[in-house]
């Protein structure tokens, strides 16, 4: 068994930011919780480096279409060495115009995030990659009842 990492709240506060940025549709709200060169690697394997990049990218997809929104649940967090540690998180998102999860879209979100010092976290890699589970049905279906679950408490 490993320990709570030291910033766990402030490193979940981080992904908090992010998907609260990323469900409002605010580019710069997303690239706030990134490092000046941070990374973020899209669903769709889209890489944008940078968070000033970051921000004008998100704008220009929020406002060229809709996007789905995230429901998520952090499965952890752990150092990776002094100042660095990696979020994994589990997340499925809700099409435009519907209010239930797809699950054919769900995704793994990695984060890995840095100290900028004095305690100060940023994102440095921000990576979702598509779930599909292909032959495991069982764990597809169970993470879907637990974002379903999620949606009930938050409504």
């Amino acid at each position: 068994m490993t320990s709570a990492h030291p910033y766990d709240a402030q490193i979940r506060a981080l992904y908090a930011d992010f998907v609260d940025g990323w469900n409002r549709r605010s580019g710069a709200a997303v690239a706030a919780v990134f490092a000046d060169d941070g990374d973020m690697i899209g669903y769709d394997g889209t890489s944008v480096s940078g968070r000033l990049s970051i921000a004008s990218d998100l704008r220009r997809v929020f406002g060229s279409h809709p996007t789905a929104t995230y429901v998520a649940v952090v499965r952890s967090v752990r150092a990776v060495t002094d100042g660095v540690a990696v979020l994994h998180a589990h997340a499925g998102m809700i099409p435009p115009g519907e209010d239930d999860v797809d699950p054919g879209l769900h995704s793994i979100h990695t984060l890995v995030a840095v100290d900028e010092g004095g305690g100060r976290w940023k994102t440095t890699l921000f990576q979702a990659t598509p779930a599909a589970w292909l032959g495991r049905r069982d764990a597809r279906d169970a993470l879907t009842q637990e974002l379903r679950g999620l949606l009930a408490t938050a409504r």
